[in-house]
């Protein structure tokens, strides 16, 4: 309990947060009683609550705004084309800049997928390309960082994308934070559920390992009721 009280008022860590470090902590001191350095595990029977957060994402309004936006600065650029890539596939930052054509294959529906597995979790996470993703693939499939390093994308660093995303949200007019975590959100919302994608596909193109949490995405669409044409691409980025 004094651990708990350090965390909340010293340390200030989130609900959410303060919960993870405990169940870290809990693991490290199950490993001390596997390997007898201790009798027993003083959190076994610790029990916290995490509160239910908001899941920020992006309408398909504010997506398209972004997509059609008349960006000259190169850097931002890339980095807009970057984002739009993960609003198409969900995968997160990490995920997206190991992404290499060898991860590129031709599904039983003869289309274009990507196959890999999440950094976060090893789970397999399969995500068919919409045209949106494939058509940004083929706009850098000659850039020089892409060729160098055998990526799809010009991954910037996640400290630097970070900044530049902020710079692009104030131009497209978008009071949201944009962030490569918000870009997964919008794959799980906008892209998927609100077209009537189910919640078991979803979570399997999201890689998570239990539906569980793929439902908390299901509780915020609430438009799922209202399902229209499963055609909803923004314009192709040039």
């Amino acid at each position: 309990m004094e651990y708990e009280i350090y965390l909340k008022s010293i340390v200030k860590l989130h609900q959410n947060t303060l919960v993870k470090f405990m169940q870290y902590l809990s693991r490290v001191l199950d490993y001390g009683v596997k390997y007898d350095y201790l009798v027993k595990n003083v959190l076994s029977s610790y029990k916290a609550h995490t509160k239910e957060t908001k899941k920020e994402y992006l309408t398909a309004e504010e997506l398209q705004r972004i997509v059609e936006k008349e960006i000259t600065i190169p850097r931002l650029s890339e980095v807009r084309d970057c984002f739009v890539f993960c609003c198409y596939t969900g995968y997160a930052y990490k995920d997206t800049s190991l992404l290499c054509s060898d991860h590129l294959v031709t599904g039983i529906n003869g289309k274009k997928w990507i196959y890999t597995s999440r950094q976060k979790n090893d789970n397999v996470s399969n995500v068919p390309l919409l045209e949106p993703a494939l058509n940004i693939i083929e706009k850098y499939k000659e850039h020089p960082v892409c060729v160098s390093k055998n990526r799809l994308l010009p991954m910037k660093s996640n400290q630097r994308l970070n900044t530049y995303l902020k710079e692009l949200a104030d131009i497209c007019g978008i009071p949201k934070p944009l962030t490569t975590h918000i870009a997964r959100h919008t794959f799980a919302t906008t892209v998927l559920l609100t077209n009537g994608v189910s919640l078991e596909a979803t979570s399997k193109m999201l890689g998570h390992k239990s539906i569980k949490t793929t439902q908390i995405y299901g509780k915020i669409v609430e438009s799922r009721v209202f399902l229209i044409d499963c055609k909803f691409y923004p314009k192709p980025v040039k």
